[in-house]
């Protein structure tokens, strides 16, 4: 990229006629709303965008196996253990695919891993919350994974191909967990009247976090605006925020138990839901580290890294032996 004296005087970037023909394609990709691909010519922001999204998508799912494989063992039954384990599963499988996805945008997955252990990337602030009792485990599958896919079902759309393609299989299997987490709620309600406590004190604690998972109100959420522009995002915060509560406001009824909102009601005058004001600041500081487990989570996550030193070296080994066989044949 050549440079030139604007009108100001001062130096500015000229796109040299390969960039300003890959800028036009682009533009034009996005205008007619197909697919961009990873050799396709991208801007720099847009590359850098997806980079942090996807790689904070995929820490989120790694990071959100924790609490949900800390009740494996404790699960009431067998049935209840494997498919709390076939979830786990699921969810790491998730993460895989979402560091490949974002590998093919130019950023190895050790720089990515590196950035999640260092504390210095981002992910999804519900994760640093605990899973206090076994109910928690249906309000993470019904409010948590029902976000989840209020949230990612447009992404199947996304304008980066890679990603898109990852989402459509990731939505599928979400859709099995926002289930299986009703499925032990609506147990639990209909039990005894100590396990309907226990599913109502879970939905009381994760309703508000759940809620937060779309991120700050549109105006204070600097990025979405040209995410939307470059139709990676589909729609607002807010909007999908406004989904989300229509859902679970219905959804609740059938399981006999109640939301921990007072204010929440339809405004059939405004054709939108309201729902109490949410503690913004207890998001900031979740997400600037200070939540009730952000420490213990990279924590956990550093000592597996540590403890799967060994696969990752064999893999290495194998992968470099195979290639000097290769090469020599």
């Amino acid at each position: 990229m050549a440079a030139q004296n604007d009108a100001g005087g001062h130096l500015s970037a000229v796109p040299s006629p390969e960039e300003q023909a890959g800028l036009e394609r682009f533009n034009a990709l996005i205008a007619e709303d197909s697919r961009i691909e990873p050799r396709d010519w991208m801007p720099e922001a847009y590359r850098k965008t997806l980079t942090r999204q996807i790689s904070q998508h995929a820490h989120s799912e790694i990071i959100g196996m924790q609490p949900e494989a800390n009740w494996i063992t404790r699960a009431p039954s067998l049935k209840r253990k494997a498919i709390l384990i076939a979830k786990v599963q699921d969810e790491a499988g998730h993460g895989l695919y979402l560091y490949s996805a974002a590998e093919t945008l130019g950023t190895p997955r050790e720089v990515l891993n590196e950035q999640l252990l260092s504390g210095k990337a981002k992910y999804s602030s519900i994760f640093n919350y605990p899973a206090l009792s076994w109910a928690d485990m249906g309000a993470i599958g019904w409010l948590v994974d029902g976000a989840a896919i209020a949230n990612q079902v447009p992404l199947c759309r996304a304008s980066y191909g890679p990603y898109g393609r990852a989402m459509v299989r990731i939505c599928k299997e979400e859709s099995f967990h926002q289930r299986q987490g009703f499925e032990i709620l609506l147990e639990l309600a209909h039990g005894t009247e100590a396990q309907k406590r226990m599913a109502q004190d879970a939905i009381n604690r994760f309703y508000e976090p759940a809620l937060m998972m779309f991120g700050p109100p549109d105006g204070d959420s600097p990025n979405s605006q040209q995410s939307m522009e470059w139709k990676i995002k589909r729609f607002s915060n807010d909007e999908l925020r406004q989904r989300f509560v229509g859902m679970i406001a219905e959804q609740v009824k059938v399981l006999g138990l109640t939301l921990p909102d007072p204010e929440l009601r339809f405004d059939e005058e405004a054709g939108r839901w309201v729902h109490k004001d949410l503690d913004w600041d207890e998001f900031k500081a979740v997400i600037a580290g200070n939540g009730p487990c952000n420490a213990q989570r990279l924590e956990r996550r550093r000592e597996a890294h540590e403890n799967g030193a060994w696969v990752r070296e064999a893999a290495a080994a194998y992968a470099a032996k195979k290639a000097q066989k290769a090469q020599v044949a």
